[in-house]
């Protein structure tokens, strides 16, 4: 049972593992990358077999090119091993459609149909930032012109993976989100803007003044400790009148004689005024006793 205030949180698959290939925001097989305009990659970009890198520039790569290297050749055996998880995975639902759906976590296939978006899908992370998305498009993956994928809820670009049994091509503007591995080739449109990864397993991959940027998952921040105040100094006990020395204390302008003092000092007035008395009668008899008689 759920206390209250809690969420539910939909049962979802675990992140598809792409091992090396998580480094790359563009790869590819054969038989090249072409680029047209001034694109910007924001991750490795490789081929393997090929070696066929074309329009950078004008197009601007931030990371690192590997054209038939055995980087790129462990890039594409990780993939292979990640489009092969993903295609395993037990199925959630089955939509061909996904222009007007909300969906949270889960994984999602065509229905041997083409898996298309006019429109918008929104990804619902239902506050937990692990909420994964799986789709399996059982043949091509065609976004419309200007469509787009919205994460909402902590949803994170990093947990959404398109398995593409064929091709993929992303509309004219498009905005789309996720990690595309495909069997065959990505074709990306003029202006469009992916948050995630191209990735073609034995195709091309053709780009036209298209932004690519590969996402990586964020950690949340932790709940700060509560800051620790420093205690204030405890003032020191102002001690009683019968702790303080036997002297007089200064209470603004009245002195104050603790009583032990007080005992003392009739102590010893007393027992002086009981010798002077003594004295003053044995000086007295002493007198009287030498004066001479009448006779």
């Amino acid at each position: 049972m759920l206390a209250a205030g809690q969420t539910a949180y939909a049962a979802g698959p675990a992140p598809v593992p792409l091992g090396t290939a998580a480094n790359f925001a563009v790869l590819a097989g054969t038989p090249d990358v072409t680029n047209t305009g001034p694109t910007i990659v924001t991750g490795d970009l490789g081929i393997h077999p090929a070696a066929a890198v074309t329009g950078f520039p004008p197009g601007t790569v931030i990371g690192t090119i590997h054209a038939a290297n055995a980087v790129a050749l462990q890039a594409k055996t990780d993939l292979d091993a990640a489009y092969t998880y993903a295609a395993s995975q037990p199925v959630t639902a089955t939509h061909g459609a996904l222009g007007g759906l909300t969906l949270v976590g889960g994984v999602y296939n065509a229905g041997g149909v083409t898996l298309g978006l006019t429109g918008t899908l929104t990804l619902d992370g239902q506050n937990d930032p692990n909420s994964v998305w799986i789709f399996q498009a059982t043949s091509d993956l065609i976004t419309a012109s200007s469509s787009s994928v919205a994460l909402i809820n902590g949803a994170q670009a990093c947990n959404v993976f398109w398995q593409v049994t064929s091709s993929a091509t992303l509309g004219l503007g498009s905005t789309f989100v996720g990690t595309i591995m495909a069997l065959t080739s990505i074709t990306m449109n003029d202006g469009v803007n992916l948050n995630g990864r191209a990735l073609a397993r034995n195709g091309n991959v053709t780009l036209i003044n298209d932004i690519i940027t590969r996402s990586i998952c964020s950690t949340p921040a932790p709940t700060p400790s509560p800051a620790l105040t420093a205690a204030s100094p405890t003032p020191a006990a102002t001690p009683a009148i019968s702790q303080l020395p036997n002297a007089a204390l200064s209470r603004g302008d009245e002195a104050v004689v603790s009583w032990p003092l007080f005992v003392v000092i009739g102590s010893v007035a007393l027992v002086l005024m009981l010798v002077i008395v003594t004295f003053m009668r044995w000086a007295a008899g002493k007198g009287h006793s030498g004066r001479p008689g009448v006779g």
